[in-house]
């Protein structure tokens, strides 16, 4: 077996832990105080600091799909046990980047444009933090399969 077959789950599992740590951060940081801001004062922050949780969250969903992904081909090209739960974690991190596209980009751009009335702010927030703790159950789910993935050691000679 070689090295990068090795590596591939454990760097997985270090990529989804960290995404997902600041996933559940944000989750449970960032969110609520967001909502319980005036609309104006949210405004003005999202447009002071949107772009830094853009270049901050980018990479890191990438990097931990990519890695996610990756190791999940390496399972499947190298028989390796437990190769369904790499498949697994790499299938749920494609979900979770797919919310960017369903959701996350049209609704960051109107906070952005600022287009959305002052009184129906609050629900929107309400339902970008559904989505929000949408995408990381399922990066919790996609973690447990990434360290099940490392149960399975290294494949038969």
């Amino acid at each position: 077996m070689n090295l990068f077959a090795e590596l591939m789950p454990l760097l997985s599992a270090a990529g989804l832990a960290l995404f997902v740590g600041a996933l559940l951060t944000e989750a449970m940081v960032l969110v609520p105080m967001w909502r319980t801001l005036h609309p104006q004062e949210f405004y003005t922050l999202h447009a002071a600091h949107a772009h830094r949780l853009y270049a901050f969250f980018a990479p890191l969903t990438v990097g931990a799909t990519l890695l996610a992904v990756g190791s999940a081909i390496t399972a499947v090209a190298t028989g390796r046990p437990q190769g369904a739960a790499s498949v697994a974690a790499a299938v749920l991190a494609l979900v979770i980047l797919s919310t960017y596209v369903l959701y996350f980009q049209r609704a960051n751009a109107s906070f952005a444009a600022q287009s959305i009335p002052h009184d129906a702010l609050p629900a929107e927030l309400a339902r970008w933090a559904a989505w929000h703790w949408f995408r990381t159950i399922v990066g919790l789910v996609a973690l447990a399969a990434a360290l099940l993935a490392l149960r399975g050691g290294a494949s038969p000679p």
